[in-house]
Order: C-alpha cells, then structure tokens, then sequence
C-alpha cells in the first residue's frame, strides 16, 4: 500500500508543538529546526564530510560551542571518537573526518535523548563494534523492490538516468534529495556501506553503463562515509562476454574478473566490493562446475584484494540432499573452514531458515573459526506483516546477538576479524517516509545502533527512537515504546507461536497456509514439511535421539538444552521437537491448550497495541494518527484471521475442544482456505491488500 502523503511518525516533536504541522516523512528522526545558536570550531582541514557535520551542528545544536579537531591516537578505529564536554563547551576528537560526523550526530542524539546536563563535564568514546555496518538492498534494475513494501528502487527503474543527467535539473535535484536523506539518515546511526542492488542479481550490473551509475551513486554518499558495494551473478563472464564457462578455476574466467575488478576501481576507488548468491534458489555458483563455495569466493576475492575489495559469500543455501532445511548451511560450510582467503566474509541468516518471525540463531556462527563471519538481519517484514504490521525488530535482534554472544563466542570472534561486520536487508523505498509505514523507521534506526554497539538494548534504543521523535516529556512518548516493544512478541504469538515456522502462504509469506501441500513440488517447501502435525502431536523432530540430528550442530550448552524436550524453552519447542498434544509446557499449561493460549494472546496483544496508539490522539498529528489506527486496524483483523486458520487447521489434528479462555473462531476452517491473505505481487509496488474476506 502507497503512502505518498503519508505523515511521518519522526515529526511527532513537531506535530506536537505545532498544530496542524505536516511532514511527508522524508526528514526521518531529524526533527531539531535550524537554531543558528551552536558555535561551531573546526580545527582540521575542511571536507565534504566535516562539513556535513558542521552543518548539522549549526542546524540542530541547542546552543554552546562545539569543536571538531582530529586527534590520531593510537590503537583507535577510524570512524571512533572522543567527547569531551566541560563547562557546556565541548570537543570532539577522532582520527577521521566520519569520526567527527559520527560524533557530531552522536551529541545531537543525547542532547534529544538525555539532554545536556545529562553528560556536563564527561570525558567518553565511542568506538563502533562492527567495522563494516552495511545495509543489503534488494532493489532490480527495472525499479521494483523484491521484499519491499515502500515502493520503488530509490536507485533504479528510471532515476539513475535523472541522476546524472545535468540537464533534466528538476528530476535531478528530486533523485539527488531521496538520495542524500538517505545517506543522511544512515551516516547518523552510523551506518557505512550499501550494497544497492539484489543478491538476485542481474549480470547487466556489471556492463559499463550501470557502472557509469552505479559511480554517481558513489561519489554521492562518499561525503557521509558511504561505500557503494554490488551484488554480483555468478554467470557474469558468460552472459556479458559470452565466455563458454563461469568455472572459477578456468584461467579465462579468472582472467575476466580481475579485468572487471580493474574497470569499476578505475571509476570507484574507494568501491568496496562483492555480495554473492550463490547455488541457492536457482542462482549460479561454483557448484555448477564441481566447485567449492571457496573456490568461488577466492577467485573474486583474488580478483579484488589489490584494491581492498572484499567478498562477501551469502550462506543461504539449501537442497533437496538432507531431509532438514535447517541443516543445510552447516553441512555445505563447516569443512570449509580454513579454506577462504583473507578477504572473504561468509554472511550467515540470524537463523538457519529464512527470517522467520522466531528461530534459534544458525548453528554456522562459531563453527568455523578459522573463517571471518557476518550475520545477515532482515529489515524489511517480509515474514512480519509487510509494511502492514507495526513490528519493532530491535527486540528480534538483541535476543539473537545475546544468544550468539553467550554460546557461539561471537564477541570474541568478532576480534580475531580482520573485517568485522554485519548487514542488514533493507526496507528503503521510494515511499515519501521511506519505509511504507513509519514506525518501520524505528527498525532502521535499530539496525544502525546495534551495528555499532550490539550491547544497546532494545529498550534504549526505542526510547531514543520516540525521544528524538516526541520528545522526552510528552505523555504518548511511554506509550509509543511500550507499543515498539511489545509489538514483535505479539506478532510471534498471533502468527507462528512455540516454534511454529514457515506456515505462511506461498509466494508472499504474508498470511497463513499451514496446509499448503502442493504435490509435485520438493516437500521443503510446503508448510507441512515444518509442522508435520499429525494424531500424536505437531512440530519438526531434530533432536539426534529420534529426529534430523540438527541439534548436534550446536554447541554442547546450547545443543543439549534443546534436544532435551524438557529444557528446551517453549519457544523453541515446535522448532526442535514433534510434541504431543498433551506435552505439559513450561506453563504448566498442555501443548493444545498453550497454543490456544498463545493465539489468543497474539490476538489481544494487537487489540492492545491499537488501544495504546488510540490513547496518543490528542498528542498526534490527524494525518499520521489515522493512517497508523488504520494499519493497526489491519493488524487486528489479520491477527484475528491468524488465530481462526491455524486453530481450526490444528484442531483437526488435535481432536480436542478449545478452552473456554480462548475465543471460538469467527472463522470457519473452509472460509480461511478460500481466501489467500495477503497481496496480489509483493514486486509490484501498486499492489493492494486483498480485502476480500472483510
């Protein structure tokens, strides 16, 4: 759904203070107005980058002086920084130019979240935990978005032409706008690098006209310490120069990619690199050719190192060869431990799925230790409701980063790293609030924070969220939290609850389909391959006593937790576990019962999220309050059809009642199976929700 004039949540400050004030959405979480208070002291040579912190102290700076100086230290990042505030004036020091950008946002940030006295007379830096915070777009060259719910590309379809074409200065300006909002809004959380195309990628993507853009596009977000990455098709060579093979241990090959790695760090010096999808879902790869996974990732990253470059080789992948999914990434990665060169980062899933709405974090992290690795995030809800569902992903990502901290020495991984790194698939559009709903910015805004600092709480980071956006006294500013953190849990239990995964419709992953069973298609994608309910129970054995044996690719703390049905939490139970019916939970409530209990809990969590927003009314702009009720509205009803299919579906397995605390379906099993919740092509940014059943 199109949000053109939707009113963006970040101008709540405003709207507050001023009545009938409007925002498109397009100035994100800056709503501080030009002051021309700050005094601002610049003791290093000037650059695009200095001056984009300047800029941004003058404008938004409450007052004071405030000096950017570069103070190389040693043993200090690059992009780290020092503040030093005495007496109401204060200094920021770092190595580099984007350290003062960062730390001159930083300060703007506590000065919205804190306020000054809250840091008066303090002597503290920032140093970012991830070296490389990059987001992943999915955007095609002809301007859709695959898994975008904000609209077009802000990149491709008809803007690169517009870009860079001096004489168009109207369609110029307009791309040059969204573009630099966009880098700005990165740069303040301190996110460095974008790769800006699909990992379903296009060869076309490397042919010299799109490098001509793809430059443009460089030279744009360089000022705000932005590198420009590229997803890359295995087949290239083939399709672009007709070359009769892709084998990566062909010399012509070879010899073609180091050729192309020249060409585009001729136009892009600083270009940063490679994302590859690789024999997955259809995409070539090395396999094709009897080839390792390494000996693919080190032909380009051959190709690449003298520049700098590196490669970053996606671990999704999975087959028909093992009768579990989630054992797939392990079997096909861990002996390759040892095997990548230097310049090779393998990007892993949070789960050894596909961003489903809860999964235990993939085995692959901390089994290959000899090997650099990189978690992937998904921004964008693909699985969560689209753009549809207020769905506060902060809290998704720090139990995730906890888990991996705690049984996959993730931290002190990450320090053996000569690239440390992480990613996250992004939720940008053309949609004038870039997200399709505004509270998806908050996601955004969390993916860059916990980049930085995987420590932050999802809790803080909502409060500085609302704080910057509402302000810090206003009474919807509580409410507005309470509403992010408890959104993503409520999403869980109204969709896929106690472990339950994939049980979406096909194609979209919008609404539910827990019996899709297509005959003739391989069984790991049909949703009962991964509830497999029958008379006894529900749920995917991989335990190794009886099941798959997935468990065993944990580590022993965390392996055998879950293999035992009676530690393993009931979050996971259905993920690790076929349960009976009658297996007592953690509750002490059965496994029907809980599930019911979970459903309807799911249910009432957004009733409550919808009571909690109608409650900031007199706080909200009209605009923005009725488009986010209305989605909320959306939300309900989508719970409430969630609840009525997956229990009238599992009732016919379990054969028992539903108890007297849980609803009775307002749905019958028949209607929920002739109506397919969800949109008619989530490619196409003009497509509309189905209504039919409403």
């Amino acid at each position: 759904m199109k949000n053109k004039h939707l009113v963006s949540l970040l101008t709540l400050a405003s709207v507050c203070l001023s009545a009938g004030a409007e925002n498109d959405g397009t100035n994100l979480w800056f709503q501080n107005k030009a002051n021309n208070v700050a005094n601002v002291t610049l003791k290093t040579k000037e650059s695009a980058t200095t001056n984009i912190a300047v800029r941004e102290l003058k404008n938004a700076w409450g007052g004071g002086s405030v000096t950017l100086a570069r103070a190389p230290k040693k043993g200090m990042k690059q992009d780290a920084f020092t503040i030093n505030q005495k007496g109401g004036n204060v200094t920021i020091t770092s190595p580099s130019d984007a350290g003062l950008m960062y730390g001159a946002y930083h300060i703007l940030r506590l000065e919205q979240t804190l306020g000054k006295d809250a840091y008066r007379d303090t002597l503290f830096t920032e140093t970012p935990e991830h070296d490389l915070r990059l987001l992943n777009h999915w955007d095609n060259l002809n301007g859709t978005v695959e898994r975008g719910y904000a609209g077009k590309s802000i990149f491709w379809g008809d803007k690169p032409q517009s870009f860079i074409n001096t004489k168009t200065r109207t369609a110029l300006t307009a791309a040059r706008t969204a573009i630099e909002s966009y880098a700005r809004a990165n740069a303040s959380v301190g996110i460095n690098g974008a790769v800006i195309n699909n990992v379903n990628a296009s060869p076309k993507m490397l042919s010299d006209s799109v490098l001509t853009m793809v430059k443009a596009y460089a030279d744009a977000l360089r000022p705000y310490n932005i590198k420009v990455y590229l997803a890359v098709n295995f087949s290239s060579p083939v399709v672009l120069d007709g070359l009769k093979t892709a084998d990566p241990l062909d010399k012509d090959v070879q010899k073609w990619w180091t050729k192309k790695a020249k060409e585009i760090y001729a136009k892009i010096p600083d270009f940063g690199g490679f994302l590859v999808k690789a024999n997955s879902e259809g995409q070539p790869g090395p396999m094709d050719f009897g080839r390792t996974h390494a000996d693919g990732a080190n032909m380009l990253a051959k190709a690449l190192k003298p520049f700098g470059g590196i490669v970053m080789w996606r671990a999704f992948v999975y087959s028909p060869s093992d009768p579990d999914r989630a054992k797939q990434a392990y079997i096909e990665f861990k002996d390759l431990d040892s095997k990548f060169m230097d310049n090779v980062i393998i990007q892993i899933k949070n789960g050894p799925i596909d961003f489903q709405p809860r999964e235990p974090y993939s085995p692959l992290f901390g089994a290959m230790p000899k090997t650099q690795e990189m978690a992937e995030l998904q921004i964008t809800q693909e699985y969560l409701g689209h753009s549809n569902h207020i769905c506060f992903l902060g809290t998704m990502w720090e139990e995730f980063l906890n888990d991996i901290k705690k049984y996959a020495n993730y931290t002190d991984n990450l320090k053996g790293y000569k690239y440390r790194a992480i990613a996250g698939v992004a939720n940008v559009g053309d949609d004038a609030n870039f997200c399709g709903n505004t509270m998806a910015q908050a996601n955004w805004y969390a993916f860059g924070r916990l980049a930085w600092n995987s420590n932050l709480t999802s809790k803080a980071i909502a409060h500085e969220w609302v704080s910057q956006n509402i302000g810090k006294d206003n009474k919807a500013c509580k409410t507005v939290e309470d509403i992010l953190l408890m959104s993503r849990e409520t999403v869980v239990d109204y969709m896929m609850p106690l472990g339950f995964h994939h049980i979406f419709a096909e194609g979209h992953h919008y609404g539910p389909q827990p019996w899709q069973n297509n005959p003739g298609q391989r069984a790991d994608w049909q949703c009962v391959y991964y509830h497999r309910a029958d008379a006894k129970g529900v749920g995917f054995d991989r335990t190794v006593k009886t099941g798959s044996g997935a468990t065993a690719q944990y580590p022993a703390a965390f392996g055998n937790m879950v293999e035992n049905i009676n530690t393993c939490p009931d979050k996971y139970l259905l993920w690790f576990h076929h349960a009976d019916w009658n297996h007592k939970c953690q509750t002490g409530r059965t496994l029907w019962n809980e599930m019911c209990y979970r459903y309807q809990n799911g249910l009432n969590g957004a009733r409550e999220m919808l009571r909690k927003w109608n409650s900031t009314e007199p706080y909200i702009d009209t605009r923005l309050f009725n488009d986010i009720q209305e989605k909320m509205h959306i939300q309900v009803r989508d719970a409430e059809w969630w609840k009525d299919a997956c229990l009238n579906y599992f009732q016919t397995f379990s054969h028992q009642p539903i108890p007297a605390t849980t609803e009775p379906p307002v749905h019958s099993l028949n209607e929920v199976k002739r109506v397919r919740l969800g949109i008619t092509n989530y490619e196409n940014p003009s497509a509309k929700l189905l209504n039919s059943r409403r």
